[in-house]
């Protein structure tokens, strides 16, 4: 058996970040990487 550090490991793989959902939902509410830039402060 696989300790647990190991499962939860492969698991971060594969779930995203919080970072890169909300940056997704904002991408996906403008239709617009650059408005999606603009509302998240990102050049």
């Amino acid at each position: 058996m696989k300790p647990v550090t190991a499962r939860t490991k492969g698991y971060r793989r594969i779930i995203p970040s919080v970072t890169a959902l909300v940056e997704f939902e904002a991408v996906a509410r403008h239709s617009s990487f650059t408005l999606a830039a603009d509302e998240l402060g990102v050049t």
